[in-house]
């Protein structure tokens, strides 16, 4: 069969070639070194693997499991593995894996806070949070505490870190207004602390439920020091109006502290060497500077005045002036019955501050009740005035008042009681009353009867015909006057005229008659009758001549005298 071999020759076979198996291949490394570098990593992490803690927020608002970081001063420290609500639904429980190296700071010292986009009245904060997205803050706190893994995150951030220098100092007060967490403390107008927060305490003082706010503050060293036992801290929030002598004024201690509120605090010169406080004692909170300011002077002597009228517009804390000037403040405004239990008054309770007084050498040794008294004597009282008209507010006034009843001082308890008169409203209701009293003494009927009856009795003469007849006499009496004098005016005139050359005339007879006797003197001798005679004659005519030229100088001022004579004489006539 054609196309096949024969069996007898067989297809020849390749030879194969035997080569020895190599003992380690190249390739093998990678895995090799994976699994080094595997186990390297996986080394390095467990070395590097802190414990795991358990956080517990209100909210988990930015946070993501796997994602999220947990930092000190921009170092991650951990990182959050798992977000889950709790079994009450009432927070969310966030577990995260923390380095080796935070382990020291898990403490019970320590606080967590979600840092994100913070807007309030007083700052802005987190704002780089909005591209980096949220992360979880972490203070160690200021000293060494007992490890924990278990903590309640804090929903604010705290207003200072636990590494910045400083005090913190307890405040206690009635109010707060706006402060808050966050509000600055000022010293001279420069911040130099923050407000950490604020309790509703019951023990605030040892006094029960409701008896005080505890206010807890913080202050920047080295400022701390400069709070001693003399410090006296006010409330600063807001805008302080002044209506006074150099018209309206406001103060506001800064911007912040108009939106977030604020503390500002000072030391008196007296109280400014003292030395430095404790943390743990605390201080009052005053409404304001002025009040702080009268909380410096340290000796304080109780006084009380009682008052039968009104008292609204005075206040607690209301001022004590003698002659315009503060003396001390009021204390306590209350209501109670007199001895006998008939007529209720006010009892207005105040203090004076000595310190602010001028104290002679002579006055030094003796008590306040002995120095009142014979201030009292001399018309010293208290009295209710105005402070303000526009808003009605009131003060209590202590000056000196000429004719008062007679007074004495008491002491009761060691509190003086100055006798008082009414002021303000009081004073001018009392006066307006006494004014009517005396208008309601006055015998009005009487007087209006009488006057009616005059009224009557005029009317009556002027409308009858006597009166009117009389009248027109009288009319016409003037009448015939004023056409004499006319007459006496258009007469006199001529005359008046001539009167200055009669004179001369007269002067110039004198003159040739002086003459005439001149020669009868060389004539007939000093001592004879005819010179004597002639010079009785010249005296008669200088008198004569000296009356003329009076009248001429009369007449012509007052020409009316032809008729009506000289002033004087005519009703004489």
């Amino acid at each position: 069969m054609s196309g096949t071999l024969p069996p007898e020759h067989p297809p020849e076979m390749p030879e194969a070639r035997v080569h020895p198996r190599r003992h380690f291949q190249v390739v093998w490394l990678v895995p090799v070194v994976a699994a080094l570098i595997a186990g390297f990593l996986g080394f390095r992490a467990l070395s590097e693997r802190g414990p795991a803690i358990t956080l517990t927020f209100a909210t988990a608002d930015g946070l993501v499991a796997g994602q999220t970081k947990i930092r000190h001063k921009a170092v991650d420290l951990g990182t959050v593995r798992s977000i889950s609500l709790s079994d009450d639904m009432a927070h969310v429980t966030v577990r995260a894996d923390m380095r080796r190296e935070a382990e020291r700071y898990l403490t019970t010292e320590a606080s967590f806070w979600v840092v994100r986009p913070r807007l309030t009245a007083g700052n802005i904060s987190g704002l780089d949070t909005l591209l980096s997205g949220a992360y979880i803050e972490l203070d160690p706190g200021a000293k060494r505490g007992d490890p924990k893994t278990d903590f309640a995150g804090l929903e604010e951030p705290p207003a200072v870190r636990s590494d910045v220098p400083g005090t913190s100092f307890h405040l206690t007060a009635e109010r707060i207004g706006s402060l808050g967490s966050g509000s600055p403390i000022f010293y001279h107008d420069i911040p130099v602390g923050e407000v950490l927060g604020y309790d509703l305490r019951s023990e605030a003082h040892g006094r029960g439920p409701g008896g005080g706010i505890a206010v807890n503050v913080f202050v920047r060293s080295p400022y701390d020091k400069l709070v001693t036992a003399g410090t006296h801290f006010w409330n600063a929030s807001g805008v302080n109006v002044e209506l006074g002598a150099q018209g309206v004024q406001l103060r506001m201690e800064s911007l912040q502290a108009l939106l977030s509120g604020g503390i500002a605090f000072d030391s008196p010169p007296a109280g400014r060497d003292d030395k430095p406080v404790t943390p743990a004692e605390p201080f009052k909170l005053y409404n304001d500077e002025t009040a702080a300011i009268a909380a410096g002077y340290r000796e304080r002597i109780p006084a009380l005045a009682y008052f039968q009228g009104s008292v609204r517009g005075l206040a607690v804390g209301a001022p004590v002036e003698l002659f315009g000037i503060p003396i001390g403040t009021v204390t306590n405004v209350t209501l109670e019955f007199d001895p006998a239990g008939v007529q209720p008054r006010v009892v207005v309770r105040f203090e004076i501050q000595p310190e602010r007084l001028p104290r002679p050498e002579q006055l030094a040794n003796e008590r306040p009740v002995e120095v009142a008294g014979r201030m009292v004597a001399h018309g010293l009282r208290a009295q209710l005035r105005s402070a303000n008209l526009l808003t009605g507010q009131l003060l209590l006034g202590l000056d000196y008042f000429q004719d008062v009843p007679a007074a004495q001082v008491e002491e009761r308890d060691d509190v003086l009681v100055i006798p008082s008169v009414p002021g303000g409203l009081d004073s001018i209701t009392a006066d307006a009353a006494q004014i009517l009293r005396k208008i309601d003494s006055l015998p009005l009927d009487a007087i209006a009867k009488n006057l009616n009856e005059a009224l009557a009795g005029a009317r009556n003469l002027t409308a009858g015909p006597d009166m009117k007849q009389s009248l027109h006499a009288l009319s016409e009496t003037l009448t015939s006057a004023q056409a004499l004098v006319r007459k006496a005016d258009d007469g006199a005139g001529p005359l008046l005229k001539r009167l200055p050359e009669i004179a001369q005339g007269l002067q110039a007879v004198v003159d040739r008659a002086g003459k005439l006797v001149g020669s009868a003197d060389l004539g007939y001798g000093e001592n004879s009758q005819f010179r004597r005679d002639l010079q009785r004659l010249l005296e008669q005519v200088s008198d004569t001549a000296r009356s003329v030229r009076l009248l001429a100088d009369y007449l012509d001022q007052h020409p009316e005298a032809l008729v009506r004579g000289r002033t004087g004489q005519a009703g004489e006539r």
